[in-house]
């Protein structure tokens, strides 16, 4: 959750570039959604949260720190349903227990809460360069590659509705800014033919709880009585009194 290898190679110009498109696409996803708690899992450094508008925002990790709550990297140490946003940048795939780690975010959450995942692609150019590179031992080439569709299947299973996905660094990961700017044509090339290669991804879903019901205002329930004993006028009665 706080991993001082992947932190410094946020750094690096791929590092930048993936960090750059991945805080776009985070702004985007929480800026619109409200409650009193959000929590960021790991990456202490930065405020990836800086988007939203919740009350009181902060951050968890393996380390402590400023505004960051300490944890064993299983557990969360939040109440149940104390929680109404929960990024997740790039933890899953470093986590010993990804499915754990899922399970303790539908925990913490509050039913309609949301969670915000980020994390590389492995069908991607990113996801061939683990895979062929022959140095899985550093960093980001090491962590356990999680494709959006498995995401997808894990969250239903623990009663999550996921949202519409986002791709993107779609350029080879070339190690300097003069490679990674020839390539951005394909960020715009692979943006329209094929989106689902990019070599990261945003996953945005909604803690869904069966059989909520929503309860209605009590204003309703009263003017439906009222209405109901409005008296009727008897047409009988009238035309007798009449004769």
């Amino acid at each position: 959750m706080s991993n001082p290898d992947f932190d410094a190679w946020l750094q690096t110009p791929r590092g930048q570039y993936l960090l750059a498109w991945e805080q776009r696409k985070i702004d985007a996803a929480v800026a619109d959604l409200f409650g009193f708690n959000a929590v960021q899992v790991g990456l202490s450094g930065l405020d990836l949260l800086r988007n939203n508008r919740m009350s009181f925002r902060f951050c968890c990790g393996t380390r402590a720190g400023a505004g960051c709550v300490r944890f064993d990297g299983t557990d969360l140490p939040f109440a149940s349903q104390s929680i109404d946003l929960v990024l997740l940048p790039h933890v899953l795939e470093f986590a010993d227990n990804p499915h754990q780690l899922l399970r303790e975010v539908e925990r913490v959450l509050v039913p309609e809460g949301s969670v915000v995942i980020t994390g590389f692609n492995p069908y991607s150019l990113w996801g061939l360069r683990r895979s062929f590179s022959g140095h899985l031992g550093q960093m980001p080439w090491q962590g356990q590659y999680l494709s959006v569709s498995r995401l997808k299947d894990w969250l239903k299973l623990l009663g999550f509705e996921t949202r519409i996905s986002s791709f993107g660094c779609h350029a080879p990961p070339v190690s300097s800014d003069a490679w990674l700017h020839r390539w951005s044509f394909m960020d715009t090339a692979g943006s329209r033919w094929w989106p689902i290669a990019g070599g990261a991804y945003l996953l945005p879903a909604v803690k869904r709880v069966q059989g909520m019901r929503l309860i209605m205002p009590r204003w309703r329930e009263s003017m439906r009585s009222k209405k109901a004993m409005v008296p009727v006028a008897q047409k009988s009665d009238h035309l007798h009194t009449r004769q």
